[in-house]
């Protein structure tokens, strides 16, 4: 079985701070291999290279300054204790502090360039350089040979280089994405269809055929409180249009108003557009659990785009929402996002992701019909959400009973990464979690195909994480 080339986190992490990932010197400049993931597995055959002058979108990650004091300030930022106690950075006072310096930003935009690459957007906190340029370019700056292979699980083929890229020892980059179109993104919710065809409402929600709306659910959870989005933000992580229309016919069947502006922010290129017979199922969702549980927040923000790294540097630098949703699961890229999810944690954003619909995790070593955690779910600055069944007392009701849902995802990660010391004291016998490795998930809510949701010109019953992740931001 293929699998994708991985590197011990320790390894990786210990590169990150010495430097010690190197290739053969090049015309006398050492150069760093960069700790990726993107090459094509060992062994495997190209079935042919990808045109010189084919045109390819990349996003490069620049390494933060002050790592230890980055991390002290991250400790105190949450500890009760500490008069640090959630004293959150701007953006400003954290591209200050801990950001690229200007002067490395502008080397990497002169190595870009002085390779045939053009840079195409840069961004105020210096995290994020998107260039873009001809194939020939990018593998003369990264020393790759981009080929094409044909894809183990699907029937089409995909791009990688043959090899991790590197560059200049001495240029501060510690990620890159757009080298490959191995793991597009994907909803995070995998057994929609399923859950659409084998429904079974327990019929104590307010919506259609007895199907909970957002508001069942903010009843059951949070009861007599006067907490409804008022003066709040939320941001929403999308890679696919979607049609407004589907939108207004959830809040028109929920006999529910819909008052909350929904902005879109597009990213370097992405038109937004949702032509008829698109599938907007996972953004629709996203917005119509968010506003139906939140409604009087002053706005809900999609940030639409093609790379995860452009729309969570958005996310950070506009540092509007302080409540970010994510129900897609991504190729795992910690290497390019950890330094945007610090800022996150630094400015008080908390980023919320679905856990996946695909059961228990499997154990390591596992060879057959495994399910592996879904990123960024299991990172640890990433809030993980699961999914329960929940019964209430009735439309508008109080909370009766939950018990987990058996499809959530959830267990220990697959992707290496270390337990967070939040979850430290939580390991117990009973729980059976890992006391040296990430645990998912930290949160749950309803998920088992008992919500109400429109898309795609039509309504019904849906579950899966994908439905418990905008709840529980």
């Amino acid at each position: 079985m293929l699998t994708r080339k991985r590197y011990a986190p320790a390894i990786v992490q210990l590169a990150l701070l010495t430097g010690s990932l190197f290739a053969a010197p090049a015309h006398g400049q050492q150069r760093q291999v960069l700790p990726t993931q993107l090459a094509a597995p060992t062994g495997i055959k190209p079935v042919g290279r990808l045109p010189a002058s084919r045109q390819l979108r990349l996003a490069l990650t620049l390494r933060l300054r002050n790592a230890s004091e980055l991390q002290t300030l991250l400790h105190d930022l949450y500890d009760p204790a500490s008069p640090k106690y959630r004293h959150f950075l701007t953006v400003e006072e954290f591209t200050e502090r801990f950001g690229p310096t200007s002067a490395d930003y502008e080397r990497v935009a002169q190595f870009a360039k002085s390779n045939g690459l053009t840079v195409t957007h840069t961004a105020v906190n210096r995290l994020v350089l998107d260039v873009s340029g001809p194939v020939s370019a990018i593998e003369q700056a990264f020393r790759v040979t981009m080929q094409a292979y044909q894809h183990p699980k699907e029937p089409r083929t995909y791009y990688a280089p043959n090899v991790e890229p590197s560059l200049d020892a001495n240029l501060p980059v510690q990620g890159v994405e757009g080298l490959t179109d191995f793991e597009p993104p994907r909803p995070a919710d995998l057994k929609f269809a399923s859950l659409v065809q084998n429904a079974t409402p327990n019929a104590t929600g307010s919506g259609p055929n007895g199907l909970f709306l957002g508001s069942d659910i903010r009843a059951a959870y949070a009861p007599g409180v006067t907490l409804d989005g008022t003066g709040q933000t939320v941001g929403i992580v999308e890679f696919g249009g979607y049609n407004l229309s589907d939108v207004q016919t959830y809040f028109t069947n929920a006999n529910q108003p819909l008052k909350v502006p929904i902005l879109n922010v597009l990213l370097r290129g992405f038109t937004g557009a949702c032509a008829p017979g698109c599938n907007d199922f996972e953004e629709a969702l996203d917005i119509e659990q968010v506003i139906s549980m939140a409604p009087n927040l002053s706005a809900v923000i999609v940030y639409e785009g093609i790379y995860d790294i452009d729309i969570f540097n958005q996310m950070a630098t506009d540092n509007i929402a302080k409540q970010l949703s994510c129900s897609w699961a991504l190729a795992q890229d910690a290497s390019s996002v950890n330094p945007i999810f610090q800022e996150f944690a630094a400015q008080g954003q908390n980023l919320f992701s679905s856990s996946g619909d695909g059961g228990a995790y499997s154990p390591p070593g596992c060879t057959g019909n495994c399910f592996a955690s879904i990123y960024p779910a299991d990172d640890p600055y990433v809030t993980a959400v699961g999914g329960t069944h929940l019964t209430t007392s009735g439309p508008g009701g109080a909370w009766q009973s939950e018990i987990a849902w058996p499809q959530s995802g959830g267990g220990i990660t697959t992707n290496g990464f270390p337990i967070p010391s939040y979850q430290v004291p939580l390991i117990n016998s009973s729980n059976q979690g890992s006391t040296t490795l990430r645990n998912v998930p930290d949160v749950a809510a309803e998920a088992d195909g008992d919500s109400y949701y429109c898309a795609n010109a039509t309504c019904g019953a849906v579950g899966g994480t994908s439905v418990s992740a905008p709840r529980r931001r």
